[in-house]
């Protein structure tokens, strides 16, 4: 057995398998997950297995530049409408945590290495243990990330839990309220079918009209004489037609209003009309606006809605398509073939996986890493091979695509290489780490501990404090914030199951980007200066 241990590659399935078993014991509630790994990897290191330094760094590069390219389209939008304010508490949280490690460094005379290596475990984040291994090149980092990380992930966990008996927060009453601004504000697609029997729409075309513009609905199909259509701008309306529609209920109030009483009924499609969901992933496509493709024009087409990731667009001639959206699709049958030609609807090259944007990012996120910029003459910062990756990463994320080539990844392949690279990167700075665990816990592990209770205890408190009595965010909202500011997933699973609402993820989703890059700074700022 010794013999086997030996080998790297056995011991690190080995520490996988074993921290995969470890991950999913579930005690009321809490499990470690794939993190897990680094405490096996630990106990592996302790006892002298190695893991080579080069699946650290593959791990490293893989698993940054996945978790850019996925944070990228959230971060360059989070700053609409509430996203600012949960922005500042999100930078609140990380600078309270930054600022803890700085007082704790100079109370309990504790190493830098050691004091950002906290700060990561008290807000489990690993890209954080990442930048300070990157940044410092001392195992001290990881071994305090270590001891730092359990309450990091238990005390988010607890904290959100006991939030609403601490604000004395109905959770089921406060969803529903908000649930119903929400509707207000992203209303539903529906559709509808309406009788032209308003005199002024009489005689008159769709363009004449200006429906889309006066009402933001999309119509989709027209029965004129029993003859059912694909309406064009040019379509004229007759009194007594029949027109089905797309649009908001406010959108389908103001068509009423404007083409005459909505119907409770359906239109059938017609023996010459086709309707498909179709996807998107023809790469010449993606990157343009619904308008420039003609399709009225070319086709006799209309899209009726657009779906991407798990939400409903209502088409509009600006919309910027983007590879993977599921577009409901209505043409003539000898016209459809055409259209799926141009759209793609291929699922298998939904699912494969270009190897090159992959490639050339990290290629590029390594070039950036290495750029020296200048503050003054005595201060200059560098990226790193962490910082540069995931900049790089987060504007290739929201670009979608350049030119020809489509740096957005599907959702699977994305989780398979963020996963793997996760997997490389916890096994060998565990075994690293673990060779020196024990002395070091002996030394000043109950300090330690002590200080990484501070750090992830106080910046929820501030959040707390300023997000819930300064700017008066709802609860929901708050707890999202939170588990996100803390980059704590496991803090966002305990929220989700108090709640049948989807707020407290769409909060997590706006501020987690933000919270990764500040505290990788945070942390490379630290390495430097203190």
């Amino acid at each position: 057995m010794e013999s086997l241990l030996q080998s790297s590659y056995f011991a690190l399935f080995l520490i996988v398998a074993l921290g995969f078993i470890l991950g999913r014991i579930n005690f009321k509630g809490i499990s470690l997950d794939v993190s897990a790994v680094i405490f096996i990897a630990l106990l592996f290191g302790h006892f002298g297995v190695i893991i080579p330094k080069e699946l650290e760094n593959f791990g490293l590069v893989l698993f940054i530049f996945t978790i850019g390219m996925q944070a990228g389209p959230g971060f360059f939008t989070s700053f609409k409408a509430k996203g600012k304010v949960l922005a500042i508490i999100t930078l609140l949280i990380v600078a309270t945590a930054a600022l803890t490690g700085i007082a704790s460094k100079y109370l309990f005379d504790i190493d830098t290495p050691s004091v950002v290596g906290l700060i990561a475990g008290a807000l489990t984040s690993t890209p954080g243990l990442a930048a300070a291994i990157d940044a410092t090149g001392s195992s001290s980092s990881s071994i305090a990330y270590g001891i730092a990380y359990p309450f990091g992930v238990i005390g988010v966990i607890l904290f959100v839990k006991l939030l609403p008996k601490m604000l004395r927060v109905d959770i089921r009453a406060e969803e529903k309220r908000l649930e119903a601004l929400q509707q207000q504000q992203y209303p539903e697609i529906k559709t509808a079918v309406f009788r032209v029997s308003n005199p002024n729409a009489f005689d008159k075309s769709l363009a004449d009209l200006q429906i889309r513009t006066m009402t933001g609905a999309v119509v989709s199909r027209l029965v004129h004489d029993n003859l059912t259509e694909i309406p064009t701008p040019l379509s004229v309306l007759r009194e007594g037609d029949l027109i089905k529609a797309v649009g908001s209920p406010n959108a389908l109030r103001q068509l009423e209003i404007l083409v005459g009483e909505k119907m409770n009924q359906d239109l059938p499609l017609g023996d010459s009309i086709d309707m498909q969901y179709v996807l998107l992933t023809n790469k010449e496509v993606a990157g343009k606006s619904l308008g420039s493709l003609s399709l009225h024009q070319n086709y006799h087409c209309t899209v009726t809605r657009v779906r991407r990731s798990g939400i409903d667009v209502a088409p509009s001639p600006d919309l910027v398509l983007r590879f993977g959206d599921k577009l409901t699709v209505i043409a003539r049958k000898e016209s459809m073939k055409d259209v799926l030609n141009l759209l793609g609807n291929d699922k298998k090259r939904l699912s494969d996986t270009d190897f090159f944007p992959i490639a050339m990012g990290i290629v590029l996120g390594v070039l950036f890493g290495k750029v020296n910029i200048s503050f003054s003459d005595s201060f200059t910062f560098s990226p790193g091979l962490t910082g540069g990756i995931l900049i790089v990463a987060l504007v290739l994320g929201y670009l979608g695509k350049t030119g020809p080539i489509v740096w957005s990844m599907s959702g699977p392949a994305n989780q398979l290489l963020r996963q793997l690279g996760l997997l490389l990167f916890l096994a060998e700075v565990g075994t690293s780490a673990g060779v020196n665990l024990v002395q070091t816990f002996m030394d000043s592990g109950l300090t330690l501990f002590g200080v990484g209770f501070a750090i992830t205890l106080l910046p929820m408190i501030v959040a707390l404090l300023v997000g819930y009595y300064g700017f008066r965010i709802n609860i929901l909202d708050l707890m999202g914030t939170i588990t996100g500011g803390m980059t704590s997933t496991p803090g966002l699973a305990a929220a989700d199951s108090m709640t049948d609402s989807n707020i407290p993820s769409v909060a997590y989703a706006t501020v987690y980007p933000i919270a990764m890059v500040f505290l990788i700074i945070c942390i490379q700022l630290l390495s430097m200066l203190i």
